[in-house]
């Protein structure tokens, strides 16, 4: 740094001082997702406007859960920079382990909020690749970084708006299902004909997505990759997506490893959730109604401390 003589003090130590805004806290909204859309296995996912927001703050206040401080390590070990304490309130109307992202929402929001809190420089890019090999699989990871109907490849991405007509009626049970306990459900090899025929359906789907030709959709979520092995723990799945397209949907899904099921609409999705919920066999269950986000996770807002510095 160069010192302009100060000639008033010239044979006084001279103290320079200023002051820096250093981030102190950082609220985070993402939106919870529904991944998989039948045949689109690991690959295919929709950000949804049901949300979770994570405050993050220096200094510690409180124990953290498992699944933020490993996101933390993975985050300061990324950026190569010194761990520092932090405090985290997770706020959100995100049903937990239901299959609608909300362990990918937590894990994106931390490394949005840890990124604006340390100063690194990571891209929305940088953090969404890190994001998913925390969660394993980049379906939820992907729609809850960027919004909008994303096709993932490992870490690439296509995203497309989703039109607001489109409409998301969920059908939320009243258990969980544990995403590792459901992913030891699937068997080792498919029959031939169940995989050419989610790879057909997956191809539509995107081509609907892409186009915005949503009535393409019809006929459309059908699988043989998971869905006929996790209905053991959903068994009233298949009577619910019937019911669902005899309602007037263009179809419906296991919401990634469930036990939540989506069906999508382009009209009467009050109609179509009563259907769901008759069709649930006797199950406490409860319907939620909804569009895509296309915005993907965002900072709301920070508050900022200044620091005083010192050089002599």
């Amino acid at each position: 740094m160069i010192r302009a003589p100060l000639p008033f003090l010239p044979l006084v130590p001279v103290a320079i001082r200023w002051f820096s805004e250093v981030k102190q806290q950082l609220t985070v909204r993402v939106p919870a997702s529904t991944s998989n859309l039948g045949p689109g296995f690991d690959c295919l996912g929709i950000a949804l406007r049901l949300y979770s927001a994570l405050t993050v703050w220096r200094g510690q206040n409180g124990a953290l859960t498992s699944i933020v401080r490993s996101t933390a390590d993975s985050f300061f070990a990324a950026a190569n920079c010194r761990a520092f304490d932090f405090s985290c309130a997770i706020h959100g109307k995100i049903p937990i382990a239901r299959g609608l992202g909300s362990s990918a929402a937590v894990r994106v929001g931390l490394l949005h909020a840890l990124n604006g809190l340390s100063g690194t420089h990571f891209s929305r890019r940088d953090l969404f690749a890190l994001s998913a090999a925390l969660e394993g699989h980049p379906d939820n990871a992907a729609p809850a970084s960027f919004g909008g109907f994303n096709v993932v490849r490992g870490s690439e991405v296509q995203r497309f708006d989703v039109s607001p007509q489109l409409r998301f009626v969920l059908l939320v049970p009243d258990f969980e299902v544990e995403t590792k306990k459901s992913r030891r459900l699937l068997p080792a090899k498919i029959p031939r004909r169940d995989a050419v025929m989610s790879a057909a359906n997956t191809a539509v789907i995107v081509a609907a997505f892409a186009s915005g030709d949503y009535e393409k959709l019809r006929g459309a979520f059908r699988d043989g990759l998971h869905q006929p092995y996790r209905k053991n723990l959903i068994p009233f799945l298949d009577d619910v997506i019937a019911s669902a397209e005899n309602a007037g949907a263009l179809g419906a899904f296991l919401s990634g490893s469930g036990s939540a099921i989506c069906a999508v609409t382009l009209r009467d999705p009050e109609k179509v959730g009563r259907a769901m919920q008759r069709s649930a066999g006797g199950r406490t269950t409860r319907v939620m109604m909804t569009n895509a986000d296309n915005r993907g996770v965002r900072v709301l807002k920070s508050s900022t401390r200044p620091r005083q510095s010192r050089v002599k």
